[in-house]
């Protein structure tokens, strides 16, 4: 059994300027995935080919960025806590308290590619198939930035590996946005990051992702307490984690069926 921590959620604080862990673990994802990206330019000339330049990578950055907190947001607000917030609405702008749902901003990070795509001229495949390798990478920083501030966690348990949270009560519970971090984060990092060695079809790399994070999610829901105000949705073991997960399950799979189809 382990104590959490209990981290002070501002990271620095400069006079009226307060700098949260929370959106510290998202520049820090972008930052590395920046890298990653830069990496894989110098490493396979196919991107080159394919009309990829650094420059082109830091604008990817952007549009992924924006597209990934503005619908990441938007998708909180209203998969999750609509009556709240349009209740409250100024409150959808208080993002340094966390929440952000990654179903809403994986459809701004669609969106945000498909407008990138029409910039560079590349499909939304071939766009995906690039962001698809590192991309589990910012997912890793997002979730320990859930553990940082105590959320998400998961139902109690009598494991050696439980953690005690501060806002969870006395007893121990699964830290299920660790098993997130290393499922969706860094095992579907290295997955990607090894079949993307060779060149595949447009669509097997983004299916891929798409397979792997649904699976890992809707998996790690089963330990995770759903949110309070939604509970479970039916059969007292279905969320709205594993519900939105789902279409993201079988457009995967459909998207690898059909590249092995047409290769």
């Amino acid at each position: 059994m382990f104590v959490h921590p209990n981290f002070d959620p501002v990271a620095l604080q400069i006079g009226p300027l307060a700098i949260h862990w929370y959106g510290l673990m998202y520049v820090f994802g972008f930052l590395g995935v920046f890298l990653l990206w830069s990496y894989r330019l110098k490493k396979y000339p196919r991107y080159v080919e394919q009309g990829w330049t650094p420059e082109s990578i830091s604008d990817l950055v952007f549009y992924g960025a924006l597209g990934a907190v503005l619908g990441g947001r938007l998708g909180y607000v209203f998969f999750y806590k609509p009556f709240e917030y349009l209740s409250n609405p100024l409150e959808i702008f208080y993002i340094q308290q966390g929440g952000l749902s990654f179903h809403g901003g994986m459809l701004g990070v669609i969106l945000a590619l498909t407008l990138f795509g029409r910039k560079m001229r590349l499909s939304l495949l071939q766009v995906g198939d690039f962001v698809a390798p590192v991309a589990p990478l910012g997912l890793f920083f997002g979730r320990i930035g859930n553990f940082i501030n105590q959320e998400l966690w998961g139902k109690t348990t009598d494991g050696p590996w439980g953690v005690v949270f501060s806002n969870g009560g006395p007893l121990p519970r699964h830290p299920s946005m660790l098993y997130e971090a290393l499922l969706e984060g860094l095992v579907l990092l290295i997955v990607l990051w090894l079949v993307a060695v060779k060149p595949r079809p447009a669509g097997v790399l983004s299916g891929l992702f798409l397979i792997g994070y649904s699976l890992s999610r809707i998996l790690v829901e089963f330990v995770r307490v759903p949110d309070e105000h939604l509970s479970y949705l039916m059969f007292d073991w279905v969320t709205m984690g594993q519900v939105l997960s789902l279409p993201m399950l079988l457009l995967g799979c459909y998207l690898v069926f059909r590249a092995k189809r047409l290769s």
